[in-house]
């Protein structure tokens, strides 16, 4: 079964860094469309980035451009959030999507805290 284990949350100062993991199983991942998204308290999830089956297009919400990079590794069926100069409004809890024609499928989640 399609599976998504996240990976690399954690507590960190603000102007800190982050990477984030996604390891994929259960699914042809070169054929999933994978997204970051991130839901913080009392907030509805947003989407936070995107980057196309092959790699070759990432999009960003305008609130984390310049500071976030998503990437993947077809081989090691993995996708990645690198996360530079946090801020407190980047708290949340982070997931991993993929997007296949069959459908949705989600990890867990992993929490990130930006804080002093």
């Amino acid at each position: 079964q399609v599976q998504l284990v996240e990976s690399g949350g954690g507590l960190v100062q603000p102007g800190g860094s982050l990477r984030l993991s996604c390891a994929a199983s259960g699914f042809t991942f070169s054929n999933a469309v994978m997204k970051w998204y991130r839901q913080a308290p009392g907030k509805e999830r947003e989407l936070v980035a995107r980057i196309t089956r092959a790699g070759g297009s990432t999009d960003y919400t305008d609130s984390v451009k310049g500071r976030f990079t998503i990437s993947r590794d077809n081989s090691e069926n993995t996708v990645y959030l690198q996360m530079n100069s946090l801020q407190p409004a980047d708290t949340a809890v982070y997931y991993c999507n993929a997007e296949l024609w069959i459908g949705n499928y989600w990890g867990q989640g992993t929490q990130v805290t930006v804080s002093s």
